[in-house]
């Protein structure tokens, strides 16, 4: 299986980003969106960043506008949407697609590391999560309703491993 933290992902500003950066750290990958009814879990998401940032843990946003049509601003306007809105700190990337022929090639392992109920690999809705370990596989995915504090169990456990 492919490490996660071997693929180039894009920046929110286009530019290439290698997330061998993020090696060794314990990550929470999600599909976000601006206008959805799970848009809120920004400030959980966020939460979590901070409290666990120092231990080695990171949240990656990746916007995604395959669902309802929630995510559909530019890279400005999403950056300037999450600052405002919930003070996001952690990285959100460039716009993606999770879903089709052309889903970025990140969220093409998350899901064949970690498939949905009865072995889907689609991604059903908006902040669906990817709990990756510091080995850089996938240990866990949550569903979109899955509340990011609901998630510190599991994040505790991998850091202190």
């Amino acid at each position: 299986m492919t490490a996660i933290t071997d693929i180039i992902v894009k920046n929110a500003d286009g530019s290439a980003a290698d997330l061998s950066a993020y090696a060794g750290k314990v990550l929470l990958i999600v599909n976000t969106a601006s206008k959805c009814g799970f848009t809120p879990q920004y400030e959980g998401l966020e939460a979590l960043h901070r409290e666990y940032v120092d231990r080695g843990f990171e949240v990656l946003g990746f916007p995604c506008n395959q669902f309802g049509g929630q995510e559909p601003g530019d890279a400005a306007e999403i950056a300037n949407f999450c600052a405002l809105t919930y003070d996001v700190t952690f990285p959100v990337f460039a716009k993606i697609d999770v879903n089709g022929a052309n889903a970025a090639p990140l969220f093409v392992e998350l899901t064949k590391q970690a498939p949905g109920l009865l072995g889907t690999k689609g991604i059903k809705w908006n902040f669906t999560k990817f709990l990756v370990g510091k080995d850089g596989q996938v240990v866990e995915r949550y569903a979109p309703t899955t509340k990011p504090a609901d998630i510190k169990a599991d994040i505790e456990k991998l850091l202190k491993a």
